[in-house]
C-alpha cells in the first residue's frame, strides 16, 4: 500500500499542475471576448467577474476542464441514459446495440477508434516480429529494409494516408482495413527497432554456451533469441499501441463518413465546436493510457513468468 502512494502521489502532483495551468491560461486566452463584451455593455470586470466569465463561455477558445467533463458526460452518460429509458421493456443487448448505434455519442466513436486501432496494432506487431527476425537472421535483409523501414518514419502520415486510403479504396479495400493500414503503418517500427534489439541481446558467452550444446538456428531462436528479446518486446509494444491509435485518429480524419474520434473533432472543428474537440480528445488520451497500461500489465506478467525483473 505505501509503494502504491508513492508511486501515486507523483502522478498527482503533475496532474494538479497540469488543472492549474489549464485553468489559468482558459482566463488568458478567454479574456478578450469577456473585455469586448464588457466594453460594449458599458461596465468593467473585476478579476473574480473576469475569471467567473473566461470559466463559463459558451464558445470558449479554451474551455475549461469542468467544462469538458460536462460535455463528456452529455456526449456519453447522458446520451446513453435516455436511450435506456427509451428502450425500456427491450432486451439488454437492444438496449446496448442502441447506445452504439448514436451517431452523436462518444462511445460510439471511441468503439470505432479502438476496433481499428487494435487491428492496425494486431497487423504492425506481426509485420514488426516479422521484418525484426529478417534483419537478425539475414544480412542481405539488414543492409537493404532496416534502411527503409527508419526512411518510412520521415514521411509525414498526414501527407501519406489520404493517399494510401485512395490507393485502398481503388482497390475495393474499404471499411476498417484501410484505418488499420495507416495505424499498422505507425505501430510496426517500435516493434521492429525493439526485437531487433531485443533479438540481438544474448551476448557472445551466451551464444558460444548454446552452441557447444549443438543447437540449431531454430533451437537458438526458440531457446535463447526469442526469450531473451522479451524485455525489449513490451516496452517497444506500450508506444507501438500509443501510435497504432495516432494513425487510427489520422485516417479518420480523411474517412470521416465513417466516424470515429478523428472524425468527431474534424466535424467539431469544422463547426468551431471547441469542447466537442476537447472532449474527443481527452478521450482519445484516456483510450491511449489505458491501451498502454494493459499492454504494459500484459509485459510485466509475462516477464515475471519468465523469470526476469518486472
Amino acid at each position: 500500500m505505501n509503494k502504491f502512494r508513492l508511486n501515486l502521489l507523483p502522478i498527482l502532483t503533475v496532474v494538479t499542475i497540469i488543472f492549474a495551468l489549464w485553468y489559468a491560461f482558459a482566463v488568458v486566452l478567454n479574456k478578450n471576448w469577456a473585455d469586448d463584451k464588457a466594453k460594449r455593455g458599458g461596465y468593467e470586470l473585476t478579476f473574480t467577474e473576469l475569471v467567473a466569465d473566461t470559466w463559463t463561455q459558451k464558445k470558449p477558445r479554451l474551455p475549461t476542464p469542468n467544462q469538458v467533463g460536462v460535455e463528456i458526460w452529455n456526449s456519453t452518460g447522458i446520451a446513453a441514459a435516455k436511450k435506456w429509458n427509451r428502450s425500456e421493456g427491450d432486451p439488454f443487448l437492444e438496449r446496448i446495440a442502441a447506445v452504439f448505434g448514436d451517431k452523436r455519442s462518444l462511445i460510439r466513436h471511441a468503439w470505432l477508434t479502438l476496433s481499428a486501432t487494435m487491428l492496425g496494432f494486431l497487423f504492425g506487431t506481426g509485420l514488426g516480429i516479422f521484418l525484426a527476425i529478417g534483419i537478425v537472421y539475414n544480412k542481405a535483409m539488414n543492409n537493404s529494409v532496416m534502411p527503409w523501414v527508419i526512411t518510412s518514419q520521415t514521411i509525414p502520415i498526414l501527407a501519406l494516408a489520404p493517399m494510401l486510403i485512395l490507393l485502398l479504396n481503388a482497390g475495393g479495400i474499404t471499411g476498417i482495413v484501410p484505418k488499420a493500414f495507416i495505424a499498422a503503418y505507425l505501430s510496426f517500427f517500435p516493434v521492429v527497432v525493439g526485437m531487433v534489439k531485443g533479438l540481438r541481446s544474448p551476448d557472445a558467452m551466451q551464444m558460444d554456451l548454446i552452441q557447444t550444446w549443438s543447437a540449431s538456428k531454430s533451437q537458438t531462436f526458440w531457446r535463447l533469441r526469442l526469450p531473451s528479446s522479451v524485455p525489449f518486446l513490451f516496452p517497444s509494444l506500450k508506444v507501438g499501441v500509443a501510435a497504432s491509435l495516432v494513425g487510427a485518429i489520422v485516417a479518420e480524419l480523411t474517412l470521416s463518413q465513417d466516424g470515429g474520434l478523428g472524425a468527431r473533432i474534424l466535424q467539431a472543428n469544422y463547426y468551431g465546436a471547441t469542447m466537442q474537440i476537447w472532449s474527443a480528445l481527452i478521450v482519445a488520451a484516456t483510450l491511449a493510457a489505458c491501451l498502454v497500461a494493459l499492454t504494459g500489465l500484459v509485459g510485466r506478467k509475462v516477464n515475471k513468468r519468465m523469470g526476469f525483473v518486472a
